[in-house]
């Protein structure tokens, strides 16, 4: 008899091309895949929370699959990370009720970015920080993040994205008010967005209830922008209200980008 699993994951983005499975490329989902059938015996797409690109970590990472397999959930995660490579590591396998779904039921992520701000980043943090030691206003910085909580369009913030399937159907609003999502897909509402200096880094939290293509690097890329000068605080809410990709920053590197968490 099957059974739904749901694995939690981390993993060092910097090894893959991302968490999805291509053609003759090491990515995070297909070496899952292949480990889930050496263990097993049995050929699964484990379905992942979302994307994330080439070079994007992930502290807790979680997917879903069936099994027919009776192994216990605890030996099942044993067995995976004895035969995962050292740069992917399953924290937890847990069965769960037949409808979840690893994207589908996700209620929220927190998504975390690093910036090494002193002058030499040593050699085994390159992979984990972008690395940015210029000077910056770091409290212009910081006030920028704030305009971005709450329910928006973040089309000026979303990279194109040639694989997105479908979109959500669902209403935003009540009454007179309510406006269809299936209009408005890029539509996500943001719980929280904060900053915190450390000695030698600045680290950027963001919490939402989903988030688009490249959508926090292309926010970083902008905070960014209003700590050099370049734009002011209160650009921010201009950029957001344009809905136009090129009224926002550049795509930050995306070697400091973590997946933090996802809620159910």
């Amino acid at each position: 008899m099957s059974r739904n699993l749901k694995a939690t994951l981390s993993y060092d983005g910097s090894e893959f091309h991302g968490w999805q499975v291509q053609p003759n490329l090491r990515t995070v989902q297909g070496t899952l895949a292949e480990c889930i059938a050496r263990v097993t015996g049995e050929q699964v797409l484990p379905q992942g929370s979302g994307r994330t690109d080439t070079g994007v970590h992930a502290l807790g990472q979680v997917a879903s699959f069936r099994l027919d397999s009776p192994i216990p959930d605890n030996n099942l995660k044993v067995a995976l990370n004895d035969v995962l490579p050292s740069s992917v590591r399953v924290s937890l396998v847990e069965s769960v009720k037949g409808e979840f779904h690893a994207r589908h039921s996700a209620k929220a992520k927190t998504y975390r970015y690093r910036i090494f701000r002193r002058d030499i980043c040593p050699p085994f943090l390159a992979r984990y920080v972008f690395h940015d030691p210029s000077p910056m206003n770091e409290e212009a910085v910081m006030r920028a993040s704030a305009h971005i909580v709450g329910q928006h369009d973040f089309t000026s913030f979303a990279a194109s994205d040639p694989d997105r399937s479908g979109r959500i159907a669902g209403v935003v609003g009540a009454g007179a008010g309510a406006v269809s999502v299936t209009a408005l897909s890029n539509v996500r509402t943001i719980h929280s967005s904060q900053w915190m200096r450390t000695s030698e880094e600045l680290i950027y939290d963001i919490r939402g209830d989903g988030f688009l293509h490249h959508m926090v690097r292309n926010l970083i890329g902008t905070f960014l922008l209003v700590g050099k000068g370049t734009l002011k605080i209160d650009d921010v809410p201009a950029i957001l209200q344009a809905r136009d990709r090129t009224a926002a920053g550049p795509t930050a590197a995306a070697c400091g980008l973590y997946l933090v968490s996802v809620e159910y």
